[in-house]
């Protein structure tokens, strides 16, 4: 490695001859797990790294985590902060303290942060605060809704963090119009669509159609879970209004925890939702369901992506997305919670007049091989000292 090794908790200098780049991967949060299975893959693969993985256990639930893990073969993580539930700030805390001290006996040379979840700022701090560099996967991303916590972790992980990875063209104008030095950006594609590519015939090979009494083309898929919806009671009123009436027209499928079904029916003043309600799906099943949806309702950002990807026409219950690029050229429109746009931008693409997206530029399966690419010349090969 040509210069010096950032700093780590011991203030000691890499060894120039040590050719293993030490790297702690970091998810917590189901949307992390399809992120990190194909880095720590690659990682997995290549004489220049030793990856080790933390679950901080910010999701904690078996089908959130456990099934996420087998389906996707990551290995188990090599530790587990199990910091559970809480507030945002609580949560955020719990991992600072528990990470530092794991990077304090592991001394990474850098840790690789996915997402936007609590789990990825608070690792990032704790890293940056210790003179670690940070690699952040799927950087860049701005939705412009600083109400969002999601919106918040990616400003700040942004701001200092090394290495940024970024999906699209417009998260790399994010982050120049923000500031940051060109030579810190690699535009490398989307590392969930990695996974999706990877497990794609897997998934088609489940019978989760038959199981549910779907056929395929013949319904649509619905997922929601943000605060901006289900904690609005005239708002969800409002989406509820809407899903209904489609669901008149083809079924609505609803993935949904019991717990936040029966919350949902509390706020609607105790109606039962005239939807196809089902237990949260593994991975795989998931897939299945969109690939074979004839569209998709979502408030989700990843689903934006995956759904762009596999071609399935996807509507966004949101007033505003930082995956602008599955719009301009992917398959997703953005509807918000007015029930006249849902019903008029719904009904047109059932009778015919569904949006025909491209798949981005870079989404082809390859991403976290440029990942590794970028870290191993930055390491071994570039004449810049890699610092915080």
């Amino acid at each position: 490695m040509a210069g010096s090794s950032p700093q780590n908790t011991s203030d000691q200098t890499r060894d120039p001859n040590d050719r293993c780049i030490r790297v702690v991967c970091v998810a917590g949060a189901r949307p992390n797990f399809m992120k990190i299975a194909p880095l720590m893959r690659e990682f997995g693969k290549r004489e220049a790294f030793a990856p080790f993985l933390v679950h901080t256990g910010q999701h904690y639930d078996a089908r959130m985590s456990d099934n996420f893990f087998r389906d996707l073969g990551i290995p188990a993580p090599d530790i587990n902060l199990d910091v559970g539930s809480g507030t945002h700030g609580e949560q955020t805390a719990q991992v600072l303290m528990k990470f530092e001290g794991v990077l304090q006996a592991e001394r990474p040379d850098v840790v690789l942060v996915v997402g936007d979840v609590n789990s990825t700022l608070a690792a990032t701090i704790a890293a940056v605060k210790l003179g670690i560099p940070v690699a952040h996967v799927e950087a860049g991303l701005r939705s412009g809704d600083r109400a969002m916590p999601e919106e918040l972790n990616r400003l700040m992980t942004d701001a200092v963090a090394t290495w940024l990875f970024t999906t699209e063209p417009e998260a790399d104008a994010n982050l120049l119009r923000e500031g940051v030095a060109p030579s810190r950006v690699h535009f490398v594609g989307n590392v969930m669509i990695d996974t999706l590519l990877a497990n794609l015939e897997r998934a088609k090979q489940l019978d989760t159609l038959e199981r549910l009494g779907l056929q395929p083309g013949e319904y649509c898929l619905l997922t929601l879970h943000r605060p901006s919806n289900v904690d609005d009671p005239e708002r969800l009123a409002n989406l509820f209004g809407a899903l209904e009436k489609i669901s008149a027209r083809v079924p609505i499928v609803f993935p949904v925890h019991p717990r936040t079904a029966g919350a949902l029916r509390e706020m609607l003043g105790g109606r039962e939702l005239k939807l196809q309600l089902v237990e949260p799906q593994d991975y795989l099943d998931f897939i299945r369901l969109m690939s074979e949806a004839r569209l998709v309702l979502t408030d989700s950002g990843g689903i934006q992506e995956e759904t762009t990807a596999l071609g399935t026409p996807c509507f966004t219950l949101r007033d505003s997305t930082e995956r602008p690029v599955t719009i301009s050229h992917g398959t997703n429109t953005m509807v918000g919670a007015d029930p006249k746009v849902i019903l008029r931008e719904v009904f047109r693409a059932l009778d015919g007049d569904s949006k025909r997206g491209n798949v981005p530029e870079l989404w082809d399966g390859q991403t976290a091989g440029r990942v590794a690419d970028v870290l191993e010349h930055d390491f071994f090969d570039s004449d810049t000292e890699v610092r915080v």
